[in-house]
This record gives structure tokens, sequence and C-alpha cells, in this order.
């Protein structure tokens, strides 16, 4: 069954507001309609493009900065920060992350995106990784999204934070990691 136009956009609008973060790709295939006919549909229900829907989630959720790095050294692009909570970041997967032959992510981009983002975190002025536990589930491609999102478990036997990343392509888990944080505090004279 085709839809009507007014049933497309109202579907759009919902699958936005649910998943702010899709591209206008994923959407054009979801909705088997063109970039170009997903991009018009977005203008005219005034729904900013994907990069303007980013900030305003940043703007609207970031309550503090982070301490531990400074934000241009976090690998991708925070989008939700909660010190001491929780982070999500997002990094799209380009030329320079892959092998040339064959247009596979190099595993170290995916673990530097989970652990700077398990560092941006933690609520310390330093905050570095002491050990962690990491498995891939899948190759990621070039031209894929990488969401990763930080949890802070709390603290364990041996004073350190311990942080779960996970990563995902749209909805599948791409990697998964444990992060055992060490945090200066910082001394209060």
């Amino acid at each position: 069954m085709k839809r009507t136009k007014q049933m497309r956009q109202s579907e759009l609008k919902s699958t936005i507001e649910a998943t702010p973060f899709i591209t206008d790709e994923t959407l054009a295939n979801q909705f088997g309609v063109s970039i170009q006919t997903i991009r018009l549909d977005r203008m005219e229900l005034s729904i900013p493009e994907l990069r303007e829907r980013i900030k305003s989630v940043a703007t609207q959720e970031w309550n503090e900065t982070v301490k531990a790095l400074p934000i241009e050294e976090v690998i991708g692009e925070v989008v939700d920060l909660e010190l001491d909570q929780r982070a999500i970041s997002i990094l799209d997967i380009k030329a320079e992350h892959v092998f040339s032959r064959n247009h596979i992510a190099r595993g170290h981009h995916l673990f530097a995106q989970a652990n700077s983002l398990a560092v941006a975190v933690i609520d310390e002025e330093l905050a570095l990784t002491a050990e962690s536990r990491i498995r891939f589930m899948r190759q990621v491609k070039q031209g894929e999204r990488v969401i990763a999102k930080a949890f802070v478990r709390g603290d364990d036997d041996k004073g350190r934070t311990l942080v779960d990343v996970h990563s995902f392509v749209e909805n599948e888990e791409v990697f998964a990691g444990t992060f055992e944080m060490f945090r200066q505090q910082e001394s209060k004279e």
C-alpha cells in the first residue's frame, strides 16, 4: 500500500521524534522514497537536518561540562552528558577510519570512541583507564554511524569507577566494553 504524502509526513515526524539521530538516507530507505523527498518533507514540517537535531539534543541535555579531558579530544561528537551518570557520542565512519581494501572500520576507532566517552563521563579533573574488557560483535563499515552509550555503574572494591559502554549501528550492538576508571580526587586545602 502506497502512503499518501500526509501519511508519510505524519509517520516521518513520529519516527524522527522517536529516533532523533536517524539519517535522511535511512529514512528514505524506510519510506521507499528519495532522499530529496525526505528533505522536502522535513522542510515542510520544520524539522531541522540531523546535525541541528544533534546540537539541539546536546544543548537540552547537558547540565555540566566535561572535566577529565577537553571536549574536542572525545572521539566522536558528544550529544548527551550527565557527569558520573551517562553519556552518548556519535561517530560517523569515514574513509579515514577504515581499511582501504575492504572499507571495514579499524577496531581502534571504536575502542577510542568508547574509551574517551568513559573518561569524559567521569566528574573529576583526572580520569584514566586502569583496565578494560571489550568485545566486538560485528564489523562496522564505512558510511555507518556508531552511537556509543556510556553508563556509570559505580565503584568497585578497588575504588575504581566502572563504566559500561555499548556501541550501536542503528539498533544492532557492535561493541561492548567495561572500563575501570582511576579517578584523581581534587584535594580540598
